[in-house]
């Protein structure tokens, strides 16, 4: 894991790591709701193992990328995406991918994934599933979310990966320093 910084972070970054099926999706999906009601505007950055594709044959864009134009954005008054092929498959790095991600008026961007760069993350844990726990071996991890009792026991705040409304408090506190009624 390195301890560079992430230079082109703009806004708080919290990650959410943990191992696939633990359920990071589907606590973001709980807590970005939460955080608009308070009025925060968050942003999001999900980091894929699998290839994907967004873009498809028979559109315009399709038809110019196989072409050979990269990057090529498709860009409405309501949204914006920016599709740019490497020419050889290349492991994205977080600061990497902030220097393309647009911050303005951002309060927080929420990470999925990235679990083994140096930023704060809430590690996800379910003891059931059988993974060894991230936090003994990440310094970056502030607070352990999870459904049993960890073992080893953390040094960091533990959480109930079941209360999304608790794990908003720390963020909003603990993390962003602002006071929740």
């Amino acid at each position: 894991m390195s301890d560079t910084p992430l230079a082109n972070a703009q806004v708080p970054l919290l990650g959410f790591a943990a191992p696939s099926g633990t359920g990071k999706t589907t606590l973001l999906k709980q807590l970005i709701p939460l955080f608009k009601a308070q009025g925060l505007r968050v942003g999001l950055i999900k980091h894929s193992h699998h290839a994907f594709e967004i873009d498809h044959p028979g559109k315009d864009s399709h038809t110019l990328r196989m072409a050979g134009a990269s990057p090529v954005m498709l860009s409405a008054s309501h949204r914006r995406a920016i599709i740019t092929e490497h020419p050889e498959p290349q492991e994205p790095h977080l600061d990497g991918e902030l220097a393309y991600f647009d911050q303005t008026g951002l309060d927080l961007i929420l990470v999925e994934g990235f679990k083994w760069e140096a930023f704060p993350k809430i590690e996800l844990h379910r003891p059931a599933l059988g993974q060894p726990p991230l936090f003994p071996h990440d310094s970056h991890i502030i607070a352990v979310a999870t459904d049993a009792e960890p073992h080893p026991k953390p040094t960091v705040p533990c959480l109930d990966i079941n209360d999304p409304g608790q794990i908003l408090r720390f963020i909003l506190e603990d993390f962003l320093g602002h006071r929740h009624p």
